[in-house]
């Protein structure tokens, strides 16, 4: 009753869940910046330095040989709740999912890292090195979460390596374009119904990974208090290439127990950055930054295996967020900052799974600069995010096109906060 062909779809599922919540809309992660947590990501295209690096290739090119490290820790208070989710097995016999009907906290605290190392070459030509993880997250569900049928566990490790130039044009006009090489790995964990709602579950497990390539450029103009910056970085392309796993499956669903190569293929988002750094006085500096957000390039996931290939549409849809914020330099050896950040999802309502239990948010961030001595600084920040409300509302179909077809309607409702804790040290040589 189940076959290879069964085993694509499965496969498919899996990868689909490739983008769990993270801390800015969908599932890219935005703290790549102690200095930029601060300010609620308000500034960063329009400042120097390399802790820019990661929003404007074009930082580097008046800065003076600097190394940055920094780590952001990344903490959430979440709950899923079910609504009404339910379960239709062969036959048209319809039951509630059973389970415990709360899912506390499934999405996991979390460390972000950062680095990046700049020096420049001659009076007009700066060359850098950087470290993140943009898309960086786990999410677990208990055995007996009413999610299970949707999700139980998702991990999703990237590590950008981006090889940075930057020239400066004229006095008022930099130039820089980086070079990006990006792994990334996943596990995916996913209960599968067996026929009775007496019967214990199954499970599918997929694990990949790969390597992939895109590219980043930007520009800054410096204009007596003012400077603008601008920059791009390219949607990337990538494929996993991994191992999909069933077990569990009894009576007529046994013959779907297996073990079966794949590989998936997916686009995460262009982004386009535009800022602005306006110095009103000698202490005070007021920052702003908006981005667009290419998110229908993920439009789909399109997997393959030995039984077959196949497209799973999401629907995701393009976003714009903003954010305002301040520096202001309390004396020469300590600068304090703060700001608001609007970031909606590019989710959408109806689709939205439990492991994307993705909703607008807003943050706000405030930190401060510490000189520590002639050569070192200390940044430190904090960041609330609160987010808005929003549903599970997804329809998954189990053993498509055999008379085992079994169909899942998930409802839900997710609520949640976080918080986040960071602290970098910059230093010049």
């Amino acid at each position: 009753m189940t076959s290879l062909p069964r085993l694509a779809l499965l496969s498919g599922a899996a990868f689909a869940a490739l983008a769990p919540q993270a801390h800015a809309g969908g599932f890219y992660l935005q703290e790549q910046s102690v200095r930029g947590t601060g300010r609620a990501y308000s500034g960063e295209v329009a400042d120097q330095g390399v802790e820019s690096l990661w929003w404007n290739p074009s930082a580097i090119a008046d800065s003076p040989r600097e190394v940055y490290v920094g780590a952001n820790g990344v903490f959430v208070d979440a709950k899923v709740q079910n609504q009404g989710s339910a379960i239709t097995y062969p036959g048209g016999t319809t039951v509630p999912v059973g389970g415990n009907p709360t899912a506390k906290n499934p999405i996991q605290n979390g460390l972000a890292p950062n680095f990046a190392i700049a020096t420049p070459i001659g009076d007009r030509f700066a060359v850098g090195l950087s470290v993140a993880a943009p898309y960086n997250f786990i999410t677990k569900y208990q055995p007996d979460s009413w999610a299970r049928y949707d999700a139980l566990t998702s991990r999703l490790t990237t590590a950008d390596i981006q090889l940075t130039g930057a020239m400066k044009v004229t006095d008022w006009l930099n130039v820089g374009v980086g070079f990006d090489s990006e792994y990334t790995s996943a596990r995916l964990i996913t209960a599968e119904p067996n026929l009775s709602p007496t019967l214990p579950d199954g499970a599918s497990q997929l694990r990949g990974d790969g390597w992939n390539y895109g590219y980043t450029l930007g520009a800054q103009a410096k204009f007596d208090r003012l400077t603008l910056g601008a920059s791009y970085r390219s949607a990337m392309d990538h494929d996993l290439n991994g191992q999909v796993s069933v077990s569990g499956l009894l009576g007529p669903l046994a013959a779907g127990n297996a073990n079966l190569s794949g590989k998936a293929s997916f686009t995460t988002p262009w982004i386009a950055t535009f800022g602005g750094r306006y110095q009103l006085n000698d202490k005070l500096t007021l920052d702003a930054q908006i981005q667009r957000f290419g998110w229908s390039e993920f439009r789909s996931i399109n997997v393959t295996t030995a039984a077959g290939a196949q497209v799973l549409p999401q629907n995701y849809q393009d976003t714009t967020s903003g954010g305002v914020g301040f520096d202001y330099a309390l004396n020469p050896k300590l600068t304090l900052r703060a700001g608001v950040q609007y970031d909606p999802t590019p989710t959408p309502d109806v689709g939205r799974t439990a492991r994307v239990p993705d909703g607008d948010r807003w943050l706000f961030g405030a930190g401060g600069t510490a000189q520590i001595n002639d050569h070192m600084k200390l940044d430190v920040a904090v960041a609330y995010i609160d987010f808005a409300n929003s549903s599970v509302n997804n329809d998954a179909v189990f053993y498509s096109g055999t008379p085992a077809a079994t169909s899942a309607a998930l409802r839900g409702q997710v609520e949640g906060e976080g918080y986040v804790v960071s602290v970098g040290l910059r230093s010049r040589f």
